[in-house]
This record gives C-alpha cells, sequence and structure tokens, in this order.
C-alpha cells in the first residue's frame, strides 16, 4: 500500500486548509485510514481517522474544527481543516492499516508527511 499525500502549506489563524492522501496498491486490505501529526519537539499524536466510509474519530483537541472523510471511487481520505490555531503546526501523515486498534497504536502505513504551518 502507498499513501500520497498533498494540500500543507501556510495559512493564517483561523484559516482553512485541506488535506487529501490518496491510496494505491493492495488497497483491500485497508480498513481505516486517518491522519497523524507530529510538531517540533513533540510526540506524534493521532488527529483523525476514518474506518469504512462514515466511522469517524477524533483528537479532542481538533473535535469541532476538522473533518475527516473518505471517497472510496478515488481511493482517497480527505482532512477538512478549518478554524486553524498556530498549535495546529505541524507535519500531518497519512496512515492506514487493516485493524483499528493496530492504527490506534502504531499504523503499518504511513505516506510522506506534509507540513502545515498556522502562523500571522
Amino acid at each position: 500500500v502507498q499513501l500520497q499525500a498533498s494540500g500543507g502549506g501556510l495559512v493564517q489563524p483561523g484559516g482553512s486548509l485541506r488535506l487529501s492522501c490518496a491510496a494505491s496498491g493492495t488497497i483491500s486490505s485497508i480498513n481505516v485510514m486517518g491522519w497523524y501529526r507530529q510538531a517540533p519537539g513533540m510526540q506524534r499524536e493521532l488527529v483523525a481517522s476514518i474506518i469504512g466510509s462514515s466511522t469517524t474519530d477524533y483528537a479532542d483537541s481538533v473535535k469541532g474544527r476538522f473533518t475527516i472523510s473518505r471517497d472510496n471511487a478515488k481511493n482517497t481520505v480527505y482532512l477538512q481543516m478549518n478554524s486553524l490555531k498556530p498549535e495546529d503546526t505541524a507535519v500531518y501523515y497519512c496512515c492506514a492499516d487493516s485493524l483499528v486498534t493496530a492504527y490506534n497504536r502504531n499504523p503499518r502505513y504511513w505516506g510522506q508527511g506534509t507540513l502545515v504551518t498556522v502562523s500571522s
């Protein structure tokens, strides 16, 4: 499984960005997809996940501001990020696994990171 992430960039506080992640390869083995992030000097953090097409979960720090969605026809998962804050600044990684428990602990598949910088 290969994951290709895109959509990062520089945005002002309060702004929005949408990240995309396209999956390819043996994607039939994938059940859960989502995003982790890691800020400089910080531990990585599970941001959001989606199981199948509709069951979602979010870190408390992003609930109400971020929305994860999945387009199975395009094998793509999206992360819509609204009301961005400076503390959202991090490298965001698209991740996937066949098992939710594995995903929540250490996803098997990782894409390259995409940098999100929230700054005025």
